[in-house]
């Protein structure tokens, strides 16, 4: 998402700054045209003296270890890097008088509420990303009131496109499931697959969230954006396999702690930015595809942070 992002802004004549410690990514996706600096959003340090050196007018936060079921067993990680990390940023912003903080948060925040989500329910997040992630909106809320600092937040879900980790076992399904398909593994689906998901296609999103700081109207306010249709897992792995042109084998394994059913209500993100328009699932996968035949998998960083192992999916522990 962040790659994507930082094309908007470039093609918007911003000048950006990419922070990223490449635990997720890979320096190639960095768009030319913006200043890159490898490092952690952990770093108060390196976070502090980028904001002395550049003065920065907006904050595009998009950090963070997105893995909602791992985040069970990872719970320290999780809120080091998904709370704190974030804290580093909101505090800088205010020393530095951001003009406006632009926030990734998640549906997740929801939890288990009746979808369509919509803005206006009450969060009950099921598991720690979603706690971390609505902490950071109230956190952003509560620096509003005290310093004054402008903020937009989106909640996005189940986003999917070019440039996607293909090599993360642990999130990004779509990803998952063309790796799986390109290595002749099976295609693993938690329980039944009757779990339903409203999958967005990273081009829906990257430029609303890019315009975000041009639109006063959305300064303090918080948005659901992203695909309008929800499907079950078990739709998702045949679109995957006819995107890829491979027919694969499937293999259910036990089912995992999760939200079974997620999608959300998109009319205040279009009463606010304008209709916007979703690429339907199967034109979305098609250019996935395309781009994941002509750029392979690429390992990323092994995770070595398992805190807790216990009810961890023994699918998590196969090499």
């Amino acid at each position: 998402m962040g790659a994507h992002v930082a094309r908007t802004l470039l093609d918007m004549g911003h000048q950006v700054t990419v922070l990223d410690d490449l635990s997720g990514g890979f320096r190639d996706q960095v768009p030319e045209g913006a200043r890159f600096v490898e490092g952690s959003i952990l770093d108060e340090e390196l976070v502090g003296a980028l904001f002395r050196e550049e003065g920065y007018d907006y904050v595009y936060h998009l950090a963070a270890y997105a893995a909602e079921g791992l985040s069970h067993f990872i719970k320290r990680f999780n809120y080091r890097n998904n709370l704190i990390g974030s804290v580093n940023l909101i505090n800088e912003a205010v020393k530095h008088d951001v003009r406006c903080f632009v926030f990734t948060s998640s549906i997740a925040v929801y939890g288990e509420l009746e979808p369509p989500m919509r803005e206006d329910m009450h969060p009950e997040p099921e598991d720690p990303y979603g706690v971390a992630k609505y902490a950071v909106e109230l956190e952003l809320e509560a620096t509003r009131k005290m310093f004054g600092l402008p903020y937009v937040v989106f909640r996005p879900h189940n986003v999917y496109g070019e440039y996607q980790n293909l090599g993360d076992r642990y999130r990004n399904v779509v990803g998952i499931f063309m790796r799986q398909l390109k290595e002749g593994e099976p295609l693993t689906i938690f329980g039944d697959g009757e779990q339903t998901r409203a999958f967005t296609y990273i081009g829906d999103v990257a430029e609303p969230i890019a315009r975000a700081v041009e639109v006063e109207e959305a300064y303090g306010e918080v948005f659901n954006i992203g695909g309008d249709t929800p499907y079950t897992v078990n739709e998702l792995v045949r679109a995957v396999m006819e995107a890829m042109g491979t027919e694969g084998r499937i293999r259910h394994v036990e089912e995992r702690t999760e939200v079974k059913h997620a999608w959300a209500d998109h009319g205040k993100a279009e009463r606010v930015f304008g209709h916007q328009g979703t690429t339907p699932l199967e034109d979305g996968l098609a250019r996935m595809a395309r781009w994941a035949r002509s750029a392979g998998v690429r390992k990323s960083r092994k995770f070595e942070a398992i805190e807790i192992e216990r009810g961890l999916p023994p699918v998590w522990l196969e090499e």
